[in-house]
């Protein structure tokens, strides 16, 4: 796969550095998955292009209970990411015996920032809705109880989770984020207004996401985030490559120009954002 933008910086320089110590302007890729059963040998590569391109964190987001653990492990090696637990509405019908007790376990050791990814998914069928609903609703609680924020999944069901997140927060507090978010300006608005985040991914950047684009434009500026979702998702003009945090760099550039806003100011703020979000210290 091509590097993208940016070369790759020097072998080595994860182990004796910090991130986001070349250039001034600064990313946070806010929900991307770095197990190495998607990256195998090439995952110090990605890293390494990922600080080269300026990016000084990501989250990186578990689906079950081992890329989760995966997630963590490589949050405690890895200044600058961090890690959220959680199985996709995708595989809740496919949840081994056990499989939730580990997911609790490592939201409760203090090794990860958040909880998920979780949501609902009505395009895919794999999983029942009742299934699906029941592994939000726990993930929702759980988030809840430890007071960490939730990383949403949402596939043609926006208005259902947010049904389900109204009636979370009148329990009590929330944090959370819609992540690769494809709602309406309306449901964009509602989000705010419950407290939420919204992460914007590289189908933003696509010549037939106008309307995306727009309302993105909508969103608060200081409840916006900027993702990859690698390995998918690509931005233009990679579409159709495996995609890799680095890449976050156009998406950025891509939303801050339809809103108006230039690119390190727009960089700060969503880098800020995913540091407030995911509670961690800047690199």
């Amino acid at each position: 796969m091509e590097a993208g933008p940016a070369a790759a910086a020097t072998p080595g320089i994860m182990s004796n550095a910090r991130w986001g110590t070349k250039g001034t302007m600064t990313y946070f890729d806010s929900h991307c998955h770095l197990d190495p059963m998607r990256y195998g040998d090439d995952l110090p590569g990605v890293l390494e292009r990922a600080q080269a391109a300026g990016v000084t964190g990501m989250a990186v987001i578990g689906t079950r209970a081992i890329d989760s653990e995966a997630a963590a492990s490589l949050a405690d090696r890895k200044p600058g990411i961090v890690a959220a637990a959680g199985i996709h509405p995708n595989d809740a019908a496919e949840a081994e015996p056990g499989e939730w007790d580990r997911i609790v376990g490592l939201v409760r050791s203090g090794r990860v920032a958040a909880v998920g990814e979780t949501g609902l998914d009505w395009y895919r069928t794999t999983a029942p809705p009742e299934v699906q609903r029941d592994f939000f609703d726990r993930h929702i609680r759980l988030a809840q109880e430890t007071g960490l924020p939730l990383v949403i999944h949402t596939r043609e069901s926006t208005r259902d989770c947010l049904d389900m997140l109204r009636e979370a927060v009148a329990r009590g507090p929330l944090a959370a984020i819609l992540h690769s978010f494809t709602g309406t300006a309306a449901e964009a608005a509602e989000a705010v207004d419950l407290g939420l985040f919204l992460g914007f991914a590289g189908m933003v950047t696509f010549r037939s996401a106008a309307a995306l684009r727009e309302v993105a434009v909508t969103v608060p500026l200081d409840r916006l985030l900027i993702e990859t979702d690698s390995p998918f998702l690509s931005p233009e003009p990679l579409r159709g490559k495996r995609n890799e945090p680095a890449n976050v760099i156009h998406t950025a550039a891509c939303l801050a120009l339809a809103r108006g806003e230039s690119l390190d100011v727009f960089a700060a703020a969503t880098t800020a954002n995913a540091r407030r979000i995911y509670r961690c210290d800047a690199a």
